[in-house]
């Protein structure tokens, strides 16, 4: 009987964003929120500049709660540099993003306002979003 071919390494350093976010997937503090509907690398520059556009708009009225953190760095090595001797320094951190994690939420503004503020700092994002809402939200 045939075996199937057994490769001897297995590719572990990228991890795939494979499944649901499992952990993080409601909305915990605020009222409103953006859910990722795609997985990726969202790097510490890109958090930051999400969460400018979002206090900006919200001209700094209610809170703002940022649920991803990047705690995973990314190594590069200089340019024209021979292959070997060791692993490249540190370049940038990004936080790994499933899909279905929500990454931002707010509370203290009205539902408009937060919409729109959501809006603006998703667009920072190079993940696709949705805007939820907490199923307590009455709307005062």
């Amino acid at each position: 009987m045939l075996q199937p071919k057994r490769t001897k390494f297995r590719k572990m350093h990228k991890m795939k964003m494979k499944g649901l976010a499992n952990r993080g997937s409601q909305l915990a503090y605020g009222s409103f929120g953006i859910k990722a509907l795609e997985g990726a690398w969202i790097t510490a520059r890109q958090i930051e500049a999400a969460r400018i556009a979002i206090t900006r708009y919200m001209k700094r009225e209610g809170q703002v709660w940022i649920k991803i953190f990047p705690d995973k760095p990314i190594t590069k090595k200089p340019a024209e540099v021979r292959m070997g001797k060791g692993k490249g320094s540190p370049e940038y951190w990004v936080a790994v993003v499933k899909p279905g994690a929500i990454m931002f939420e707010i509370e203290g503004v009205d539902s408009a306002t937060a919409k729109e503020a959501l809006r603006l700092g998703a667009q920072k994002l190079p993940v696709k979003t949705k805007f939820m809402v907490r199923r307590s939200y009455t709307g005062a």
